[in-house]
């Protein structure tokens, strides 16, 4: 990397030119929202106006600035106009809350109630309940185009029934183990069986199978088996044994790693056939091993479930990330599908090493993550972004992106931790969220609401007003 040595200064003070940029970009109507993207100026650039339907969102809208506020406020008190901000964003989704249909975690009700419950602990209840409201014996039927011509329930994290269990148990409350509940046995009758276990698919109608974490067998396995600790559900838990055992079966252990195609059948998607990210390889795949081992298993398949996490943290060292060594291979710096992701992934498992020398290497692997950023940052007077690629389209550089999963929101927060946490060492506070906080050094008691908070000393941010 060109940044040997970067400082944690090096990292928060990019972190911070990165909001300011995205705070720049943020508009009023009827409560803030922002822009998916922001071309550079020029004569006939115009920013990305996000979908109506995702301008609430943790993926792509105002939910997603949520976390960020959260980690800045680890570190400084927020400013101003951050406190407005926070106040528009619980004041927006508080509102939209009693008529949002939408219900899953990255683009609609349950992203709501974690933004809420960080910068306004206990206004999260509304969304939580309409949750409830929505729930099915299937699930909860999407609004989203994952299944065109379909409202069908959906199985996966991103917009299906794991990331609303997954949120259910983080958040608690009086509606959470009726959530947690229904969705874990609506996931239980949605498996399909295989030789080797369990599997899902993400949608009824998919031919082919994205079986890592964000889409697939390992997260809904991760949710089944946090769900089963908190619930005491027996049956939960042995699903998510089954699933990971699939998940093993199709995956490979060679060169003491742990990898899991992108896509099966390799052949039905124009993509690197094996990726390393938080959505579709090992960083993300990681977790539902780390979910394995608070649920109380050992195991899988002759495999010890803290080896096999570690198996995956190694496919990330050695693979050749961040570097961009052909055209597809590492065009993302996001944290959905690229470089923040992996190595917020890797400062977690960091923190929740029992082994000295091995927190050491994934630190080091962390700054690797955060010189990259550093490297690639475009900075001016307005801030600092970034431009990722996409080789099938011409010309291939993307113009910045603003928000949590695939913008500069994302990244900055990840700057700032990573910043903080070498300053402040191995017992940095961590802001954990639905889908990654028993990943991280914290509570193991088996109780709804154990995830957040628990670890940080702090219930959120405190009310905004």
């Amino acid at each position: 990397m060109a940044t040997p040595d970067a400082t944690p200064d090096t990292y928060r003070e990019l972190g911070e030119a990165a909001w300011s940029w995205v705070l720049r970009q943020i508009r009023e109507d009827d409560g803030p929202w922002l822009p998916e993207s922001v071309p550079d100026p020029g004569p006939d650039s115009e920013p990305a106006a996000t979908a109506p339907e995702a301008r609430d969102s943790l993926y792509s809208g105002i939910a997603g600035l949520a976390p960020v506020l959260a980690e800045i406020r680890q570190y400084r008190e927020l400013s101003a106009s951050e406190e407005r901000l926070a106040a528009g964003i619980v004041t927006r989704l508080s509102a939209v809350a009693a008529r949002t249909t939408e219900p899953s975690l990255y683009d609609g009700l349950a992203g709501h109630a974690m933004a809420l419950r960080l910068l306004a602990p206990g206004s999260e209840a509304l969304a939580l309940r309409r949750l409830a409201e929505l729930a099915t014996p299937d699930g909860w039927k999407t609004t989203t185009d994952f299944e065109p011509g379909s409202d069908a329930p959906l199985n996966d994290i991103i917009v299906g029934a794991a990331g609303i269990v997954m949120t259910a148990v983080w958040a608690g409350g009086e509606h959470a183990g009726a959530i947690a509940t229904t969705g874990g046995e609506a996931l239980l009758r949605a498996a399909d069986r295989t030789d080797a276990g369990l599997d899902w698919e993400m949608t009824p109608s998919s031919t082919s199978r994205l079986p890592n974490y964000s889409h697939g067998t390992a997260g809904v396995a991760a949710a089944l088996a946090v769900a089963g600790a908190a619930l005491d559900r027996q049956d939960f838990v042995d699903a998510a044994v089954a699933g990971a055992r699939h998940v093993l079966s199709v995956g490979s252990l060679a060169d003491g790693g742990f990898i899991v195609p992108h896509t099966i059948p390799e052949s039905s998607r124009e993509v690197e056939p094996v990726t390393y990210t938080w959505c579709h390889g090992p960083a993300g795949t990681s977790h539902l091993f780390a979910a394995l081992s608070l649920a109380g298993v050992t195991e899988v398949a002759g495999h010890d479930v803290g080896e096999l996490r570690q198996r995956c943290l190694t496919s990330i060292l050695t693979s050749g990330v961040p570097r961009r060594l052909r055209p597809g291979f590492w065009d993302n710096d996001g944290r959905c599908c690229g470089t923040a992701g992996v190595g917020d992934v890797l400062l977690d498992a960091a923190q929740d090493s029992a082994d000295p020398a091995r927190a050491e290497t994934l630190v080091r692997a962390a700054r690797v993550m955060g010189d990259a950023l550093v490297e690639r940052a475009v900075r001016d007077d307005a801030g600092a972004r970034w431009r990722f690629t996409e080789h099938r389209v011409d010309p291939p550089l993307l113009p910045p992106g603003t928000p949590w999963m695939q913008g500069a929101a994302g990244i900055a927060a990840y700057l700032l931790r990573l910043g903080r946490f070498l300053d402040t060492g191995p017992q940095a506070p961590v802001v954990d969220r639905p889908d990654q906080w028993w990943a991280a050094p914290g509570c193991r008691t088996p109780v709804m609401g154990w995830g957040h908070g628990q670890h940080t000393g702090t219930r959120g941010m405190g009310a905004v007003s």
